[in-house]
């Protein structure tokens, strides 16, 4: 059977997103056998997020965008043989020496399953989609502060509102959606708080005149904010939470060109909830873990770099969604399907599959939307400014407890002159989510106003792994290879492998953190 130790599936699809179905049914329909892994028990992802059948929502459709589009999706997986792996968080990837790739998964919710599980595969895509990246402000901490994201999730997948009177602040085109659909499900929204404008778009006509259903989105969210009486205010941010036990007000500043507070320009807005976002940041730790190239995305992230067909500069790993970069559902369902097509072409040894017409129309349909998304981009691209919200008291990592004031010292002080420095340092970044919230915020603090450099998104485990997960794969070889993947990547980050997961005694006494 496929994805036994000797017959391998022929594609393994780590995501189960809108871009990993859609790569998914597409190399399915084509012949290949494959695999499909997701950490959630219901494909979707972040996007297509909907509630468990256990809460008996009538009409879940009513929360998504486009709810047809993915309802087609499910209904071609339902008829291929695909094999759903739910549960799987995979922690690594690794290549055997005859080519065969080998994706390392833990089980189980939080990936507290009993046993490791290797799939193996001739071909790999990755659609793991992207997090949120934050910027602290004094009182970020409290409880009812949440990720615009996380406000969407709890409200998609729990029918919960994050309060009753809920702010929602940040930059990027998600919060019009996430405001939208917090007032439809009777939150009162004070105000959308934008960081940015919407003017840049102006500058790209031609983008936006090939792109006419961003601007149908946009009209949608616009007419409903209107509807339920949501202020929009551009060129402002939060500067601080306000709160005792939990969240009870924000300050909302005007701000400068480059993002910093406008002085005397503070408002202060009651609330009980404060949903927080800037933007996403691609997800992309197993792709640079066996040597994938990169680029920086304008607006300060880092995307994999990609062929005209979705293959990654490593062969026979190919990548589609928010991986390459930030661009909505329907870009990562045409690079998904891309990806499929050139995948099945490669695998079955028919190159016509991947020049056809429809495989052209289905190109320039990507390209027209990944324009779009660059622009987006650097119409939402961080101020260095944004640094002057932060009192010396604010929490950056939220994890190892480490403020504002504890990153100058180790800048001003002790000479830190990167986000790594300052890492080892002051533990910025060593705790459980190894960076992923206060990266963004550590590294922008180090360039004191400059450039700042691209991010370093080598970890060497994609999630957390005991060391008895090691120890339980299925072979002494196994393990090794493993084992050898991890310390590839470390040494490539020239810092000790010692605090992933729960693997943290040795961290505490070396006090060196992962890649």
């Amino acid at each position: 059977m496929p994805g036994s130790a000797s017959e391998p599936y022929d594609l393994a699809v780590i995501g189960a997103g809108p871009a990993g179905l859609s790569g998914a049914v597409t190399a399915s329909e084509s012949g290949l056998s494959v695999a499909l892994l997701d950490t959630s028990g219901q494909v979707g992802g972040q996007f297509y997020r909907h509630p468990a059948p256990a809460l008996g929502a009538v009409r879940p459709e009513a929360l998504h965008h486009d709810w047809p589009a993915f309802a087609e999706l499910r209904r071609r997986q339902d008829a291929s043989d695909i094999t759903h792996l739910a549960g799987h968080h995979v922690w690594t990837v690794t290549r055997e020496d005859g080519g065969v790739w080998v994706v390392h998964a833990v089980t189980g919710a939080d990936g507290d399953g009993e046993r490791p599980v290797c799939v193996r595969a001739r071909a790999v895509l990755l659609a793991t989609g992207a997090y949120e990246r934050q910027l602290p402000c004094p009182g970020w901490t409290l409880p009812g502060v949440v990720g615009a994201g996380g406000a969407q999730a709890m409200l998609k997948s729990g029918l919960a509102l994050p309060g009753r009177r809920v702010v929602v602040a940040g930059s990027g085109p998600l919060l019009l959606a996430v405001a939208s659909s917090l007032a439809a499900a009777g939150a009162r929204v004070p105000a959308v708080v934008e960081a940015s404008g919407y003017l840049r778009y102006a500058r790209h006509p031609r983008v936006l005149a090939a792109n006419p259903h961003k601007l149908a989105e946009a009209v949608t969210h616009g007419a409903a904010l209107l509807r339920h009486g949501v202020r929009v205010r551009t060129r402002s941010a939060v500067i601080q939470v306000h709160g005792t036990e939990r969240v009870e007000a924000v300050t909302v500043a005007r701000l400068d060109r480059n993002w910093r507070p406008v002085q005397g320009s503070g408002r202060r807005i009651e609330c009980d909830a404060l949903a927080v976002g800037h933007g996403l940041a691609p997800q992309i730790e197993l792709a640079t873990t066996v040597g994938c190239a990169t680029r920086r995305t304008a607006d300060g992230t880092t995307a994999l770099v990609l062929d005209d067909l979705q293959e990654t500069s490593v062969p026979g790993l190919w990548a589609a969604g928010e991986t390459g970069g930030a661009g909505g559902y329907q870009l990562a369902c045409a690079e998904g399907e891309l990806a499929g097509i050139a995948i099945s072409a490669r695998l079955l040894g028919r190159p016509r599959l991947a020049r056809s017409g429809h495989v052209d129309e289905l190109r320039r349909h990507r390209d027209r939307m990944r324009d779009f998304a660059d622009v987006m981009a650097a119409a939402h691209a961080p101020g260095p400014g944004w640094v002057y919200w932060l009192t010396d008291d604010t929490d950056v990592c939220r994890c190892e407890e480490v403020t504002a004031g504890r990153v100058r010292e180790a800048i001003d002080d002790l000479g830190a002159r990167d986000a790594r420095t300052v890492k080892l340092l002051t533990r910025a970044g060593m705790g459980w989510c190894q960076g992923r919230m206060c990266g963004a915020a550590v590294a922008c603090l180090a360039a004191g106003g400059g450039a700042v450099p691209p991010p370093d998104e080598r970890r060497p485990l994609a999630v957390p792994v005991t060391l008895g997960v090691l120890g339980a794969l299925g072979s002494p070889d196994e393990a090794a290879e493993a084992v050898e993947a991890v310390e590839a990547a470390e040494g490539a980050e020239g810092a000790e492998v010692t605090e992933v997961g729960t693997v943290s005694d040795a961290a505490d006494s070396a006090g060196k953190a992962d890649g």
